[in-house]
């Protein structure tokens, strides 16, 4: 993993905002919130926050369950409090690899799409089971392989045109690549869960435009560092490249384009 994929800062999280999580993370923060209602629990960890799309649809499923939503950028939890005030939700900084919380205080541990930036996925897993209460939680949401993810495969193959002394392109790398479900239930067995469930959703990402959906992806998250980083004068090819590859999705309705993840479920 290189440094550029772990920085949201600038006007990546309000760019991510406006364009990425209506189109990628809502849909499945809905999922998350229906999961987490079914459990009724009185306190939860958010792990991986960003912007919280999911913190936000937590509270709304369980207004009066308390939140601590936490993620390791503090700008993007500069985000999450723009829209988000409640005092049954906190907001903190923290390393979900090294948890600055208490053992056995959550009755549910949530984290969406950040387990596969975790340098050390049994680390961050083991974590999440420290702080969880006996009988407690964890519900991770983690992107299936990058082909049924095709906005994001769409995007990041014309964007890697431009860079063809790349050997791959960045979103083939990060974050579609943690999508084996052996692995994955293995590296929850390692970190102490026994009781573990992996369900494949499949959804529409929908955006009002190609254009929008080329925004969000080649701006809104660190491949913007990473084109910047390459060729500073080039975001602005990259993002048109990546729209005109992105109208195939174009319909009289919108954009719209499949994608597919992993909903999983473990007990402590």
């Amino acid at each position: 993993m290189g440094d550029t994929d772990l920085v949201f800062a600038g006007s990546i999280p309000a760019t991510y905002e406006r364009y990425l999580v209506p189109m990628l993370f809502r849909p499945y923060a809905q999922v998350a919130a229906e999961r987490a209602r079914a459990l009724s629990p009185s306190r939860i960890l958010e792990t991986a926050a960003g912007t919280g799309v999911v913190t936000q649809a937590l509270h709304e499923a369980l207004p009066d369950a308390e939140i601590t939503a936490t993620d390791l950028n503090q700008p993007m939890l500069d985000e999450a409090a723009l829209r988000i005030s409640s005092d049954k939700v906190h907001f903190q900084q923290a390393d979900a690899l090294s948890l600055p919380l208490d053992d056995e205080t959550f009755d549910l541990v949530v984290c969406q799409f950040g387990v596969m930036f975790f340098p050390d996925k049994v680390r961050g897993n083991a974590e999440a089971r420290r702080v969880l209460r006996d009988g407690g939680t964890y519900l991770t949401l983690i992107w299936d392989k990058v082909d049924y993810n095709l906005a994001t495969k769409t995007s990041g193959n014309a964007v890697a045109e431009l860079f063809p002394e790349a050997a791959e392109s960045f979103y083939l790398r990060l974050p579609f690549r943690y999508h084996d479900t052996a692995v994955i239930e293995s590296d929850m067995r390692a970190a102490g869960f026994r009781d573990i469930r992996i369900e494949r959703v499949e959804l529409i990402s929908h955006a009002a435009s190609a254009r929008d959906a080329a925004i969000g992806l080649t701006q809104g998250t660190p491949v913007r560092n990473e084109i910047e980083s390459r060729d500073p004068d080039k975001l602005s090819a990259a993002t048109a490249a990546s729209e005109a590859a992105l109208r195939e999705f174009e319909t009289a309705e919108g954009f719209a384009a499949p994608m597919a993840a992993y909903v999983v479920t473990a007990t402590r």
